[in-house]
């Protein structure tokens, strides 16, 4: 769910994002920002041409077919902005609440990319019910983090992640549409996880969280 990147990808899963990636991603930003702004028809080949050289050294890097990744590109329209991530923090009797993704079966904070015309309290209450079975109460945020400053696999998207704290108020543990399972989990017992959606050092700061509640929000 976080990224339409192909499993074929040849990408160290705990490296930062490497120069090359950097690189595309800018030229994918001009590309997309000069194709949405400009009426000159000399100026759009040159943008377009921009992008063909983002295409270029992505499928080059990753071992992905050019249309996948074009496609990718070109499904981002308007001035290139992050997407931003929610994930979902609930805790139970000192325990954490992980799903299991049907996407590569491991575990994750539940949560998702933010929908147009919901808030960010309202997306993460949502996708806990949605891949959980639980209602829950947003309560405050904890921490907003650049996805790329921490380490997630390297991502054709620059997406900042925002991590919501939420009380239970109701419903029953059962797995969704995009999960296979619910639990939670103490510190020392974290299964596998989605190190796409979430790392090892992010879980222990929501128990930092937990057990220090006034600690402030932090941000990248």
């Amino acid at each position: 769910m976080i990224s339409k990147l192909k499993a074929g990808m040849n990408i160290n899963y705990m490296s930062n994002t490497p120069y090359w990636l950097e690189i595309a991603q800018k030229l994918q930003a001009l590309a997309q920002a000069g194709l949405t702004y400009s009426r000159n028809e000399f100026d759009i080949e040159r943008y377009q041409q921009l992008r063909t050289m983002a295409v270029e050294i992505v499928s080059n890097h990753t071992y992905t077919e050019e249309l996948v990744i074009r496609n990718i590109f070109a499904s981002e329209n308007g001035y290139p902005t992050p997407k931003v991530d929610i994930r979902a923090v609930i805790f139970r009797s000192g325990k954490i609440l992980l799903v299991k993704e049907k996407m590569d079966g491991n575990w994750s904070l539940p949560g998702g990319w933010a929908d147009i015309g919901f808030s960010p309290f309202e997306i993460a209450k949502k996708e806990v019910l949605e891949e959980s079975g639980l209602h829950v109460i947003p309560i405050r945020l904890l921490a907003v983090l650049d996805k790329k400053k921490h380490n997630h696999p390297p991502d054709v998207y620059h997406a900042y992640k925002l991590f919501i704290l939420c009380f239970e108020k109701g419903g029953s543990l059962k797995a969704g549409l995009e999960t296979l399972d619910a639990g939670f989990f103490e510190l020392n017992e974290i299964p596998s996880l989605s190190i796409e959606r979430n790392t090892p050092e992010q879980i222990s700061l929501m128990f930092d969280y937990y057990k220090n509640p006034d600690r402030t929000t932090i941000c990248d």
